[in-house]
C-alpha cells in the first residue's frame, strides 16, 4: 500500500503549484486565459488539464495528473521494479510563444511511490531557445543554480550533467537546447529526507513562473519576420522529433494508459521538417546551431 498522507499531500500541493503558476502566467501574456478540463483514468485517479492560447503564449499547457494502480509490467521492467501497485503526481508545462525571439521552455516537477514503500521524486526545467542569447541562457541558468544550491552544493552541477545528456536528440548530435536540470530517483540516498526533497521540489517549481515571465519580457521588443518565423518551425520540429522518439515521461504517460490529449500537449502547434536543411554559414541562425552542445557552462561559478 501506498502512504495516504503524503501521497495526498504531495498532490495537494502541486495542485496550489498549477494554480499559481497559471496565474503568472496570465499575467504575463497579456490578454489569454487557461481553458481548463478535468479527466479521471478508468484505472485510477485523474488529472486537471489547463491550456492557453494566447497572446504572447502560441500553444502551452500547465497539467497536473495523479494516478494510481497496478504499474504495467512494460513499465516496471523499464524501471526494474517487480509488479507492484504504484502513485505517480505532478506537474508537467510546454510553453510554445508566438515570438521566434522568445524560448520555448519545459518543466515537470513528479512524486512517485510503489505499493512496497519505495518512493522518489524527479523533475526538471529546461530551456530551447529558437535564437540563443547568451545573457537569457545565463540568467536562466543561475536562477537555477541559485534554488539547487538551497538544498545541496552537488546538485546544479549533477543536474546540469544529467540535463545534457537527457535532453540530448542523439540522431542528430545536438542537443534540444540550452539545457537546464534534470533529476530522477531521488530518495533518501541524497542525504535528505522526503521532506526536505518535497521542499526541493516546489522549490523547483516555483522558480519557473518568475524566471521564464522575465525572459519573455526580455524577448518582447526584439524583432523579426518570415526568416526568423521559418527556423522557428525548424526548430519546433526538433522539439517534436525529442518528445516522440526520446521522452521517457510521454512513454509513460501512453504505456499507462494516460489522457493521450495531456501527454500530447508538448507538442508545438505547428512546425516544419525541410529536407537535408542547413542554415546559411555566419548567419545568426548558424550562430545558434553551434551552442547546441553538451557542456557549455552558463552559470556563475
Amino acid at each position: 500500500m501506498t502512504n495516504t498522507k503524503m501521497t495526498n499531500t504531495v498532490a495537494d500541493r502541486f495542485l496550489a503549484l498549477q494554480d499559481d503558476i497559471c496565474r503568472q502566467l496570465e499575467l504575463a501574456d497579456g490578454g489569454g486565459k487557461f481553458s481548463e478540463d478535468n479527466w479521471l483514468r478508468p484505472e485510477g485517479g485523474g488529472g486537471r488539464s489547463r491550456v492557453l492560447q494566447g497572446n504572447t503564449i502560441e500553444k502551452g499547457g500547465v497539467m497536473f495528473s495523479a494516478v494510481h494502480g497496478p504499474l504495467p509490467e512494460i513499465t516496471a521492467k523499464a524501471m526494474q521494479l517487480p509488479p507492484t501497485d504504484f502513485f505517480a503526481t505532478g506537474v508537467s508545462i510546454v510553453l510554445h510563444p508566438h515570438s521566434p525571439m522568445a524560448p520555448i521552455i519545459h518543466m515537470n516537477v513528479r512524486y512517485f511511490e510503489t505499493g512496497s514503500g519505495r518512493w522518489w521524486f524527479g523533475g526538471g526545467i529546461d530551456l530551447t531557445p529558437h535564437y540563443v542569447v547568451p545573457e537569457d541562457a545565463r540568467f536562466f541558468h543561475q536562477q537555477l543554480k541559485n534554488t539547487c544550491d538551497r538544498f545541496h552544493p552537488d546538485f546544479y552541477a549533477q543536474f546540469k550533467q544529467q540535463a545534457d545528456d537527457y535532453f540530448f536528440l542523439k540522431h542528430r548530435n545536438e542537443t534540444r537546447g540550452v539545457g537546464g536540470i534534470f533529476y530522477d530517483y531521488l530518495d533518501e540516498k541524497t542525504g535528505l529526507s522526503r521532506d526536505q526533497l518535497f521542499g526541493f521540489a516546489i522549490a523547483v517549481g516555483e522558480t519557473f513562473a518568475p524566471a521564464y515571465t522575465e525572459l519573455l519580457r526580455r524577448a518582447e521588443p526584439r524583432t523579426w519576420g518570415d526568416r526568423e518565423r521559418d527556423w522557428q518551425m525548424i526548430r519546433r520540429g526538433r522539439y517534436v522529433e525529442f518528445n516522440l522518439v526520446w521522452d521517457r515521461g510521454t512513454k509513460f504517460g501512453l504505456e499507462t494508459n494516460g489522457r493521450t490529449e495531456s501527454i500530447l500537449m508538448s507538442m508545438p502547434p505547428t512546425a516544419n521538417w525541410l529536407y537535408n536543411y542547413q542554415p546559411e554559414p555566419d548567419s545568426p541562425e548558424a550562430e545558434t546551431q553551434g551552442w547546441l552542445r553538451k557542456g557549455v557552462e552558463f552559470s556563475e561559478k
